[in-house]
């Protein structure tokens, strides 16, 4: 093996267990910890964050990353390390170490303070927190900025690699003039689905051993995985042995839990399914944000809403809610869970109307990062709902507290939302190619999925970019269009609109 990355991979070790720490701690914050713990723990995740700092910007990880510019002798996983690590130590070595442990223990304790607001419905709780939030997100964007690089671009970077505000506004602006003629048509329409079953009261218990029963069957692995409770459902991992999800449940609203678990599931498979080669380094995870969405949106909408997908399982769901579903047949389940209905809540809406959202919060980063004023935010916020989705939020907690990712500093990362749902179409399409993925989900087998996906995406974790799993994959670049297509056949078909 090359000496200078044996050099490298030493001091990775270290910066790896380091994080792995930290995220052990933020699934405990976030899951069991007492809500008095978070102020002083915050202190121990700040320890380790400047710890991690320290490691990454040392002379001896620094000149091992340097001289392996060149590439010679490396693997591509290798060589996608040491290009990871070159740009992980600019964006550090850039930052005041001192700031950077500020922020650290600031977002640290800002996911509580946020679920707290939520909680009380007062955004005035949050607002402070979020104000040193984005002051910070904008010195650092300063910080790392190339020249003449808008800091929004320096933000989307980070979760997107190679798409910019230009590239997105024209993404946006091509989703608004298609979804918006079409929601219009359907709105029309909306009163011809009776979605009254999904809403009745659901035994919490029942729906947490469902959910475990579709991560299941999905298939998680619960010997190298486990499924917990949050506020807000998410996905975490240690490496490809240990991968952590998290699920909500709602006693009047048996539908969140199920695709949310469906959803979690998604991530999961993308990050158990790295290989060893990737695990347990900084190219670890998904290629990009939006490819880790593309995982979970498409388990979540294109396999976990279709007819073929519930098949199998239906009669299952109706042993397990007998009073509430014995008497539904399957076509009308299949359409409940597909109806249209415009709403406040992001990760309640439905798939024709989910873009609208995602454009919400991306015209209100822009102008955070622009320095708007906190004061500002939530009636921008509810001015935004009005305008594009004909709704206005009525509390906080319905508005601008709804969302988890502010708090943990994730500016630019909406976005990688509505890429994800067309980087997913883009890649069903090819999937239908190549494999009968129809009569495999009416036949309950899954695994030739899983396993393909593997093969084309989940295996490569982050050392190989979005924009290349893609061409590799569908032999096209980035292509909108499967996107449009699949929203309007759906929907023209759901609602009868030709």
């Amino acid at each position: 093996m090359n000496q200078n990355y044996e050099k490298l991979e030493e001091q990775l070790k270290r910066a790896q267990a380091l994080q792995a720490a930290s995220t052990i701690f933020s699934w405990d914050n976030e899951t069991l910890a007492p809500e008095g713990a978070v102020e002083k723990t915050s202190v121990y995740m700040g320890q380790l964050s400047m710890e991690y700092m320290k490691v990454m910007t040392s002379p001896e990880i620094k000149e091992a990353a340097k001289a392996l510019e060149g590439g010679e002798g490396l693997t591509e996983v290798q060589q996608a390390i040491a290009e990871k690590v070159r740009k992980d130590i600019h964006d550090m070595d850039v930052i005041p170490p001192e700031e950077y442990q500020a922020y650290s223990e600031l977002t640290a304790k800002a996911g509580t303070v946020w679920a707290k607001a939520k909680k009380q419905n007062d955004y005035s709780l949050f607002a402070p927190v979020l104000k040193d939030l984005i002051s910070y997100q904008r010195k650092f964007a300063g910080y790392r900025a190339k020249d003449g690089q808008r800091l929004y671009d320096v933000l989307l970077e980070d979760y997107e690699e190679g798409f910019t505000m230009k590239e997105l506004d024209r993404f946006f602006d091509r989703m608004r003039k298609e979804i918006v003629p079409l929601l219009k048509e359907v709105r029309k329409k909306l009163d011809m689905i009776d979605s009254s079953a999904v809403f009745q009261e659901y035994d919490i218990e029942k729906q947490k051993e469902f959910s475990r029963f579709l991560a299941e069957y999905l298939g998680f692995d619960f010997t190298k995985g486990v499924l917990g409770e949050s506020e807000h459902p998410f996905t975490d991992s240690l490496h490809n042995e240990d991968v952590r999800i998290t699920n909500h449940y709602y006693p009047d609203n048996l539908e969140s839990a199920i695709f949310s678990v469906i959803h979690e599931t998604g991530h999961a498979l993308y990050e158990g399914g790295n290989s060893d080669e990737v695990t347990m380094t900084p190219v670890q995870g998904g290629a990009s944000c939006g490819m880790h969405e593309s995982q979970s949106r498409m388990f979540e909408n294109v396999i976990g809403r279709s007819r073929a997908f519930w098949e199998p399982i239906y009669g299952k769901l109706q042993e397990t809610f007998p009073e509430q579903l014995e008497n539904l047949p399957l076509e009308d389940f299949i359409r409940i869970i597909n109806r249209v209905h415009p709403d406040l809540i992001r990760t309640e809406a439905d798939e024709l109307t989910y873009c609208l959202h995602i454009m919400v919060r991306y015209e209100m980063e822009k102008k955070m990062i622009e320095e708007c004023s906190v004061e500002d935010l939530p009636e921008m916020w509810n001015s935004l709902y009005e305008e594009y989705l004909g709704i206005r939020p009525e509390t906080d907690t319905e508005g601008i507290l709804q969302d988890v990712h502010w708090s943990f500093g994730g500016f630019g990362y909406f976005p990688s939302y509505a890429l994800g749902n067309a980087f997913a179409s883009q890649i069903y399409a090819q999937m239908e190619k190549d494999l009968e993925v129809e009569q495999l989900l009416k036949e309950g087998n899954l695994k030739p999925i899983r396993e393909y996906l593997k093969e084309h995406i989940h295996q490569y974790g982050a050392s190989r970019k979005t924009r290349r799993l893609l061409k590799d994959l569908t032999g096209e670049e980035f292509n909108p269009d499967y996107y449009v297509d699949y929203l309007k056949n759906k929907y023209t078909a759901l609602y009868e609109l030709n």
